[in-house]
């Protein structure tokens, strides 16, 4: 079924609204709720389904500017559900305002449902960023206040205006109470409309080539490498084919499909380099992903004990799409005896259920139930729990979410001290993000132990200083038990404020909080591979500690700007051999995973019960 997308009403206050415009008179049911404001592109109102799309008019007969919204269409169509429909904008021609730099010539701004229920706006981002379609601009998002969305201001000459939308779902029957525009004066500007004129391509950025990949489209790797900032991509375009057809196969679509391809054609790389160069043009997560891809995908090239082989793989969806992951390992494998190897490691997800969901991650559904169950617990507990049930369900002790519940039922009272983890090398800045932390009860420098020996650069002694820190790290965390045992204790799973990480935020927000925990320890060392973490890691499992690995992220460039104004630069080869040791964690090597980007906040998670892996 065809649905006519609806007339959205003008604000009062907008100056473009014409005679016959549909004008809000009563914002009332805003008051008081969250909302989005959006930019308002200029362009053809477009509904794409499943099995096709229209403009506004349901009638509409072709047109050449609708040709590549069409290809678009068939792309992403597979994966829109019955009866679903995305409404965005067209943008293909040039309207009234010429566009330069469009992400894509479509982009998305609203998702229904086949009960004509529109999405909440996290849920429409989510939805759209896996199908490869973006979302406008947002220019403002909080409680509505009038005051505050009328001072707004655009640039009359590069914006049409703005929407503002309740950030709730709503029903069809409400959109003229939850959705409103306000427009320019004097809109259009061109005295020919742009149906009747020469069709006038909008401008691409960059990143355009980025969305195209996301879409489904076949890479092209020039445009790639402009999006990248680098130079060129080193791979032969005929592997960009094969793995874009075997992801396409999976139905994986989104920054899944871009991490593959581009995992594809970067895996002669050095990780540890990888995320911080992509974090620009491609944001810290999907960087970090597509870096672990990187990492990660020649192990499925080598032959693994079978009897291990379903716990192995559980663990490896902590870290990355298994899908992705296969779709990679076989496109980049170097001959048959490779190829056979990622075949059986398929074959084995594939027979324990383990690619069945999309996203593939085999812990989709015990994710969400967990994180029901558990609703009512602190962020520390609950990620503790989910860490807990994570490793049950990898060695095969567990497979619903009652059973998870129950393996967890320990760890709910949060009476266990809590560690975070610094990882990464000399000028990361781990110290000015230890220093930014409150509530810590115990902070363990290898730095300042080294200095108390008489030189912080003196590393004769390294053995008997970890040693040293070890001692002292074992005792903090046995201290901190104690003290969760105390009064502060019995507060544990009513979702008072003292964890770890906070009770009330993840991610980034976890950067703005730090730790407020009692009983949480910091250890504040380099910790450049997985053997140096394991002396840390091996006491905190002896204290039944959780472990928060906090990895700084930050390129070799930058490391050697900040190194040239620290008050105690390491030698210019001492920064270079450790960066060049520097094997940063992967997701499931700790409970839980915070990722520092250059800017000193966290940027990315991994391994948090209340956040999308994928």
């Amino acid at each position: 079924m065809r649905v006519h997308y609806p007339r959205t009403p003008h604000l009062p206050w907008s100056p473009g609204a014409a005679a016959d415009d549909v004008r809000a008179g009563d914002l009332s049911a805003l008051a008081g709720t969250e909302v989005v404001v959006t930019e308002k592109l200029d362009g053809e109102n477009t509904t794409l389904y499943r099995d096709g799309l229209h403009a506004r008019s349901l009638d509409s007969a072709h047109h050449p500017s609708r040709a590549w919204v069409k290809s678009l269409q068939g792309r992403i169509g597979g994966r829109i559900p019955d009866g679903w429909r995305i409404c965005g904008e067209n943008l293909f021609a040039r309207h009234s305002i010429p566009y330069t730099d469009l992400e894509s010539w479509f982009y998305g701004f609203s998702v229904w449902t086949d009960r004509d229920h529109c999405l909440d706006w996290d849920d429409t981002v989510r939805f759209l960023r896996r199908l490869g379609v973006p979302t406008p601009r947002v220019l403002w998002r909080g409680r509505f206040d009038e005051r505050t969305v009328r001072a707004l201001r655009t640039d009359p000459d590069r914006q049409e205006g703005y929407v503002v939308r309740s950030v709730r779902g709503f029903r069809r029957a409400e959109f003229g109470e939850r959705v409103a525009k306000w427009v320019r004066p004097h809109h259009v500007r061109t005295d020919t409309h742009w149906m009747h004129a020469a069709v006038v391509e909008n401008g691409l950025s960059p990143a355009a080539a980025l969305w195209s990949v996301r879409s489904g489209a076949l890479p092209e790797p020039t445009a790639l490498a402009t999006a990248l900032g680098i130079p060129e991509l080193d791979c032969p375009p005929d592997e960009l084919a094969e793995v874009s057809a075997r992801l396409d196969e999976l139905g994986s679509g989104g920054d899944a499909r871009l991490a593959g391809v581009l995992a594809t054609a970067l895996r002669a790389e050095r990780r540890q380099s990888l995320a911080p160069r992509l974090a620009g043009p491609l944001g810290l997560p999907l960087a970090r992903r597509t870096a672990d891809l990187v990492g990660l995908h020649s192990g499925l090239q080598q032959p693994y004990p079978d009897g291990e082989r379903r716990a192995g793989l559980v663990r490896l969806s902590c870290a990355a799409d298994l899908g992705v992951l296969h779709a990679v390992a076989a496109t980049a494998a170097a001959g048959e005896a490779e190829r056979e190897q990622v075949a059986w490691s398929a074959l084995h997800a594939e027979d324990a259920g383990l690619l069945d969901e999309a996203p593939r991650t085999p812990l989709g559904r015990l994710r969400s139930g967990l994180r029901e169950a558990l609703a009512d617990l602190d962020r520390d507990a609950a990620d503790r729990c989910w860490a807990q049930a994570r490793e049950a369900y990898a060695l095969g002790r567990i497979s619903t979410v009652e059973e998870a519940v129950a393996v967890a039922w320990p760890r709910r009272d949060g009476r266990f001290p809590r560690l975070l983890h610094l990882c990464g090398p000399s000028g990361s800045g781990k110290s000015t993000f230890a220093a930014g932390l409150t509530g810590v009860g115990a902070r363990i420098s290898l730095d300042d132990l080294r200095t108390a020996r008489g030189s912080r650069a003196d590393q004769r002694d390294n053995a008997a200083v970890l040693r040293e820190g070890l001692a002292r790290l074992d005792a903090a965390l046995a201290g901190a038990t104690a003290d969760r045992a105390g009064p502060q204790a019995d507060r544990a799973g009513t979702g008072a404020d003292h964890t770890g990480a906070g009770a009330d935020h993840t991610g980034a927000d976890a950067a703005r909080a730090g730790s407020s925990a009692v009983g949480t320890v910091l250890w504040d060392a380099t910790s450049l591979n997985h053997r140096q973490r394991s002396h840390v890691h091996a006491v905190a499992q002896r204290r039944d500690a959780l472990v928060t690995q906090v990895v700084l992220v930050v390129g070799e460039d930058e490391l050697v700007r900040r190194n040239a104004v620290r008050t105690h630069p390491v030698p210019a080869e001492v920064l270079a051999a450790q960066f060049q040791r520097f094997s940063p964690p992967y997701p499931g090597q700790a409970h839980r995973t915070w990722y520092v980007g250059p800017g000193g906040t966290v940027e990315d998670t991994a391994g948090t019960l209340d956040a999308e892996e994928y």
